[in-house]
């Protein structure tokens, strides 16, 4: 029997809601047959996918980065702004393709105040310098009477952009990355980069490029970073992504491990520089790129053959397993909320997202709905919950619990959510929920993503095989019974009382 206990009181930290975020790039169809694309009847007066907005709009996305990713390590930002027929076409070495600049600085902005989103810019520490980062931090948010803060008005802009959130550099540890930098070069670089952007605005967020390379130095790279500019800093990047090449289920599903190891791990870390170096100030940590890329050395090949185009070597159709592990990662971040304070969803429209478009629609993949479904019911706190129950075995891993589970508290809706994945192939799980310090009121929400089968996907021809089904239980007291479907995601929100 699985059970599951819960102290509402028993807090673990408040979540920021930034962990809702989403990852914008210059790369395959992202902005340009994504969010930008003129000649749609869907277009609006800027360009942009009205069905796309709508879509986004759902996912509640709290902060969106840009742009990108290695794209940003030979980005001018320059090129992207004014008049698009004066805008020059670039050899674009990262992802080997013609940067035409019709979308940039601005169309960025305008695009995330219609979603209601905060714009998070990742300026160029690979081929570009410190006054290049400078003058794009005076460009956005000055309000001095200088030559950039004219250039923006005089581009159509009268008020300042207000971006809030810079990331100074892109996967620096990597031998991919243009400009890749080692440990010393970036701290070095971080610290005088942050420097000269916060004489423009002291009041912006910066983000390091920490972690996206986990197979050695890291730990030095890090702590060489939080030694020359602590305070400078306030969120170490890290990415990840995951891959089920081997489509082994039971594996896929002990992911969840390889979140908790290196979570905890930089938790550590940090606290470890922390209390060595005597750094007062908070660092927090953004995951900020993270997802599921089951992109096949065979697709790599293909593409650098010639085979397959950019535009399309990187549209992945996902299917209900990889829905079970975004909601998997999600939970992770629920579960360390303390520390991880922005993560974004890389990305967001055709490349590696959760909505894939034509020229005349689009379709929700299936990673879309657990995305949607934690953003709109997650509390304002992470609960230090207890479970224990039936386990499982998959790849180096044995003893995994089968339920992954988190819970938020909203106080001011008196409001529990339970988010449970069941990463069985075929059993439901029957599990008692206890509480203690509070009663259930009686209704309970219970939302689900679920399939017939771990390999059901939405595509065009099939576009509503996964997605969230809802019922409704009535429960009093400190205690439920409910059984979760096999192979499924689902968020139990219940309204409470005190006990």
């Amino acid at each position: 029997m699985n059970q599951i206990k819960i102290d509402p009181k028993r807090t673990m930290g408040d979540i920021d809601r930034n962990i809702f975020g989403g990852f914008v790039e210059h790369l395959g169809r992202c902005i340009y047959g994504g969010i930008y694309e003129p000649s749609s009847s869907l277009a609006d007066n800027d360009g942009q996918r009205t069905d796309v907005i709508a879509a986004l709009r759902r996912l509640g996305l709290q902060v969106i980065r840009y742009p990108g990713g290695n794209f940003a390590s030979g980005y001018h930002w320059m090129d992207g702004v004014g008049p698009r027929d004066k805008r020059p076409m670039r050899r674009e070495l990262a992802w080997h393709t013609i940067e035409t600049n019709q979308f940039g600085t601005n169309e960025f902005i305008q695009f995330c105040r219609k979603l209601n989103s905060e714009p998070y810019i990742v300026v160029n520490c690979g081929d570009g310098d410190m006054r290049e980062a400078a003058d794009w931090v005076e460009y956005c948010n000055g309000i001095q009477d200088t030559s950039l803060v004219r250039l923006r008005h005089k581009h159509g802009f009268e008020e300042p952009h207000r971006v809030q959130y810079w990331g100074i550099g892109n996967e620096v540890d990597g031998p991919w990355q243009i400009g890749y930098k080692t440990p010393l070069e970036y701290a070095r670089a971080f610290t005088e980069f942050a420097k000269v952007m916060k004489l423009v605005d002291r009041k912006i967020k910066l983000i390091a490029a920490a972690v996206s390379s986990w197979n050695e130095g890291w730990v030095e790279r890090s702590s060489l970073l939080m030694e020359q500019a602590p305070n400078l800093i306030d969120y170490m990047a890290i990415h990840w992504y995951v891959t089920n090449l081997n489509s082994d289920f039971s594996q896929y599903m002990t992911l969840s491990e390889l979140f908790e190891e290196r979570l905890s791990s930089y938790e550590g870390l940090i606290r470890a520089t922390r209390l060595e170096r005597k750094i007062e100030r908070p660092i927090a940590i953004a995951v900020d790129e993270w997802g599921v890329w089951n992109y096949t050395p065979d697709q790599y090949r293909r593409y650098k053959a010639g085979e397959i185009s950019i535009q399309n070597a990187h549209e992945q159709v996902y299917n209900l397993e990889d829905a079970l592990v975004v909601a998997m990662q999600l939970n992770a971040f629920i579960r360390h909320a303390y520390s991880v304070k922005m993560a974004n969803s890389a990305q967001i429209v055709n490349v590696l997202a959760p909505i894939l478009t034509r020229e005349d629609s689009l379709v929700l993949q299936t990673i879309f709905y657990p995305f949607e479904l934690y953003n709109r019911t997650c509390g304002q706190k992470a609960l230090d919950i207890w479970w224990e129950g039936e386990t499982f075995a998959g790849g180096k891993y044995t003893g995994i619990r089968t339920l992954d589970v988190t819970a938020t508290l909203d106080d001011y809706r008196k409001q529990l959510v339970v988010y449970v994945v069941n990463r069985s192939l075929k059993e439901p799980m029957e599990t008692t929920i206890q509480l203690t310090s509070a009663r259930f009121a009686g209704t309970i929400h219970a939302f689900v993503v679920n399939a017939s089968d771990i390999k059901a996907e939405n595509t065009f021809a099939s576009p509503n095989v996964v997605g969230t089904n809802e019922n409704t239980l009535m429960v009093k007291g400190q205690s439920l019974v409910y059984t979760f479907e096999p192979h499924s995601v689902t968020a139990l929100v219940c309204a409470l009382s005190r006990a």
